[in-house]
């Protein structure tokens, strides 16, 4: 690959990591837990229950349905390369979930790592940091 490709490359791969975040936060918007699961690698690692989407999504499925509704925004996104096919950043997010009764608020980060797969950039890990939540007082008009 010459230089020019090389940064063509670079630049696809930029984009398509930050819809990733993007994609994550409709998937959980709409309940779309299998798009939600296709953002990570086939053979997630999802701790002591084991790998695999289908073990992703046995554990997010049951935690989405705690919340009635919710709105998530993708506030900012940096984006590090480690070569070609690997690469980490952090998504700010703005999510806002109605639970039973009351409209929390949170603000979050998600500290992730990224990988080319079959031509296609996706999910290898997502740890979250919650550094607020609160109950906006009422509901949105």
């Amino acid at each position: 690959m010459n230089e020019l490709e090389a940064r063509i490359d670079r630049l696809e791969s930029l984009a398509a990591i930050q819809q990733l975040p993007i994609r994550y936060a409709i998937a959980v918007d709409s309940r779309d837990m299998d798009a939600w699961v296709d953002l990570f690698i086939p053979d997630v690692y999802c701790g002591r229950r084991g790998s695999g989407r289908g073990v992703l999504k046995s554990i997010i499925t049951p935690a989405v349905r705690t919340f009635y509704r919710s709105i998530h925004q993708i506030c900012g996104h940096r984006v590090e390369f480690d070569d070609a096919d690997h690469a980490h950043g952090v998504a700010y997010c703005r999510a806002e979930h109605e639970d039973d009764g009351k409209w929390v608020v949170m603000a979050i980060a998600y500290f992730d790592t990224y990988e080319r797969r079959d031509g296609g950039w996706v999910f290898v890990r997502r740890r979250e940091k919650h550094w607020d939540s609160a109950d906006r007082q009422g509901r949105p008009a």
